[in-house]
């Protein structure tokens, strides 16, 4: 098992307010984006997860025991950290070698089959690398760390395309082949959108939704026509977002769409698309927000 159960969070950094009364239950053997604007509190809920910060109010639990200085609950989840902590003149497979003194499963051969696939000289020193190799190494840790729980903090900071790809393809053999629970946190939402089965969205410090990524999308839709035939067809719907060009506009709205909303889109000429993730993201997050 690896269920992680979030109570009530809070956590305060002197006046400001970094998560404001979160509570979430993350099932096991699951992929999900953890999205949000810059300042939202995704790194900081990240954070308490693994211990590393302690929450002003609330509980965390992995498999029912508290995290707080718990070795127990610690050594089942892993987090990949955007910031750089690992000593600069510590070579690469040294840095290897020492995660394996904390984490028993940790698997050296894959971690040494991935540096050869990424490209790495484990031989250089951490201080040494790229931006992109930075994250390539913290990767390979993370995934050959063998937890129950992985966390990724922006992982494909500096990659370029071909790096970024053959990460996709390695988490998700990883995931196929020992399933585990997984949380992305990135802001390029539509490279992963394919890979996450739950989206765990926040705004003004607190989740907003906590829903399947198909549930989301199926429940989304953009209609567009003559502008007054929109503002008539969107009239007490749940619309976050309206775009305008002349007498054109396209609305996107949340909601099931009924036999009648059919047969009222027919009949006022609207076009019906779908929504891709990302843009749904953007429209959820905005300034207006959902209505």
């Amino acid at each position: 098992m690896s269920t992680i159960k979030i109570s009530n969070i809070t956590k305060n950094f002197g006046d400001v307010c970094a998560l404001n009364d979160v509570s979430l239950t993350l099932e096991e053997n699951k992929i999900y984006g953890l999205l949000g604007r810059n300042g939202e509190g995704k790194t900081t809920l990240l954070n308490l997860m693994t211990n590393r910060i302690f929450p002003t109010r609330g509980t965390i639990t992995i498999d029912g025991e508290n995290v707080i200085e718990n070795d127990n609950a610690l050594e089942k989840i892993y987090l990949m950290v955007e910031k750089d902590l690992y000593p600069e003149s510590m070579k690469i497979k040294d840095i290897l070698k020492w995660t394996a003194e904390f984490y028993k499963n940790f698997n050296m051969d894959y971690a040494l089959e991935l540096s050869k696939k990424f490209g790495i000289n484990i031989n250089k020193k951490f201080k040494e690398l790229s931006t992109g190799y930075t994250s390539i190494c913290k990767i390979i840790i993370t995934l050959a760390s063998n937890a129950e729980i992985l966390l990724f903090d922006e992982p494909i900071l500096g990659l370029d395309a071909g790096h970024r790809d053959l990460f996709y393809k390695e988490l998700m053999a990883n995931y196929i082949e020992k399933p585990k629970t997984i949380i992305l946190s990135t802001h390029i939402i539509e490279e992963v959108a394919d890979i996450l089965e739950n989206v765990i969205i926040m705004k003004d410090n607190k989740i907003i939704k906590n829903v399947e990524v198909e549930e989301l999308l199926k429940d989304s839709y953009t209609i567009s026509g003559l502008d007054k035939n929109v503002d008539d067809y969107i009239k007490g719907k749940n619309c976050v977002n309206v775009e305008t060009m002349a007498s054109f506009k396209a609305a996107t709205i949340i909601g099931e769409v009924t036999n009648k909303e059919k047969e009222e889109q027919i009949k006022l000429d609207l076009k019906v698309s779908k929504v891709e993730l990302q843009k749904l993201f953007i429209y959820l997050t905005s300034e207006g927000g959902e209505k």
